[in-house]
């Protein structure tokens, strides 16, 4: 990301220059221009974060309150049938596999800063079973691929973000969203499975094996610690017909949310509300001291974001005022628009796999602009992408990294397939109810 920022900024920086010593006297002078969107973006960013505040309290404490009420652990039985058959190479009551299924889980309901610890630990135990140290397995390849594309019932950042936004239907991506995460974890799946046979394991010595880096040993004691919080039986299941009705479920509400997509979104915030404060109330859950609980977490998420908005937006609005933004997308933008894919929706696209602080920054630039907002066609699109993509460059290095894993094999690949399939799924769907 350090890379990314001071490039954004010397190339805005560079271009304003020479716009400057060319500039004919006439209308605003280009740095003066520059330097005004800059201080506008910094304050743009402190006020959207404390907008954001209240919003992510909600939205954090209803989280809370299905957490306490065992939500996840219900989501992990369900799949539990699904992954045994999915991995064959993981024994089935490996903690590896509960640990997956954890990860998996906290994707599913929108708990990021939850599936990542689940998702190092479970690395960590899949390279127990590695006979090949420093390099990938099919398993983990497989593990990596839907980690950056699993299917997303709840994308609640987003829906937080655009609430803050001062969208009329914040809930409006949770149908989009859905329909993107779903192709795109089966093409995860897909190609992981026909990208193994052509990507050899060769042997590596387990003392050729580089040591993870002293961050990545910091990341997986976290890790450790978080998943000893969250342990489940390995034997718990439900019984493979209850995942295959779960399963086809999901896949029904994809024509559902593309022929009454726009019906159901705006029950969505306070059914979810009533769902899981219900949830909660039905196992037996202090429900108004842990819903306050997991506000407080919300309240401080929000104020920690502050920085990192500071900068990004600040650093798009550089690149944005200083022309660089329409030297880049200019050209693509007018053969992406072909294929509904509108040019102020391409950086987003094209930044999501590389830098998800970026990509943030990106999305709450857009949504705040008065010529698109979070109700827009463009609005609708970079929420998508924002709440069925991940930031795939980041994953891996993490996750890979946590375990000294240097030939990844196909590993990239089947990731950053999945994430292209989810664009093109993001703009078919929204297209289709938001065009």
């Amino acid at each position: 990301m350090n890379a990314i920022f001071l490039a954004i900024v010397g190339v805005a920086f560079g271009i304003g220059a020479v716009r400057q010593i060319a500039w004919d006297g006439m209308g605003e002078a280009p740095m003066a221009l520059l330097g005004k969107s800059m201080i506008d973006a910094a304050g743009g960013a402190v006020t959207l974060a404390i907008g954001l505040v209240g919003v992510m309290a909600l939205f954090l404490g209803l989280m809370k309150v299905a957490e306490e009420g065992g939500l996840l652990r219900i989501i992990a039985k369900v799949l539990r049938p699904l992954l045994i058959r999915l991995f064959p190479d993981v024994p089935a009551d490996h903690p590896a596999m509960g640990s997956m299924i954890l990860n998996m889980s906290a994707n599913a309901l929108g708990l990021g800063n939850a599936a990542t610890p689940f998702g190092i630990r479970a690395m960590q135990q899949l390279d127990e079973l590695n006979p090949t140290k420093g390099t990938a397995t099919n398993a983990m390849a497989l593990f990596l691929a839907i980690n950056t594309s699993s299917i997303t019932l709840l994308p609640t950042g987003v829906i937080a973000l655009r609430a803050a936004a001062g969208s009329t239907d914040p809930a409006g991506i949770v149908p989009t969203t859905l329909f993107a995460t779903i192709c795109s974890t089966a093409v995860a799946i897909v190609s992981a499975k026909l990208l193994a046979s052509y990507f050899g394991a060769p042997r590596l010595s387990s003392d050729n094996a580089p040591a993870p880096s002293p961050a990545t040993e910091e990341a997986a004691l976290e890790a450790q610690d978080a998943v000893e919080g969250v342990q489940t039986d390995g034997t718990e299941a439900y019984p493979l017909w209850v995942s295959i009705t779960a399963l086809v479920t999901v896949g029904a509400l994809v024509p559902l949310t593309v022929v009454y997509g726009r019906e159901i979104a705006p029950w969505i915030v306070p059914g979810l509300m009533v769902a899981l404060l219900g949830f909660g109330a039905a196992k037996g859950v202090q429900v108004y001291e842990c819903f306050v609980e997991g506000a407080k977490d919300g309240f401080n998420v929000a104020l920690r974001i502050i920085p990192y908005l500071v900068a990004i937006l600040t650093a798009v609005a550089m690149f944005r005022a200083s022309g660089a933004m329409d030297m880049l997308v200019g050209p693509l933008g007018s053969v992406t628009e072909l294929i509904g894919l509108p040019a102020e929706a391409l950086p987003m696209a094209l930044l999501r796999p590389l830098s998800g602080s970026g990509a943030y920054g990106v999305l709450a630039s857009i949504i705040q602009d008065p010529a698109h907002g979070p109700d827009s066609l463009v609005g609708y699109l970079v929420s998508t992408f924002q709440g069925s993509t991940e930031t795939t460059f980041y994953v891996l290095a993490v996750y890979f990294g946590a375990v000294g894993i240097r030939r990844i094999r196909h590993a990239l690949i089947a990731a950053l397939l999945a994430d292209i399939a989810g664009i093109g799924a993001a703009v078919f769907i929204v297209n289709q109810l938001y065009g």
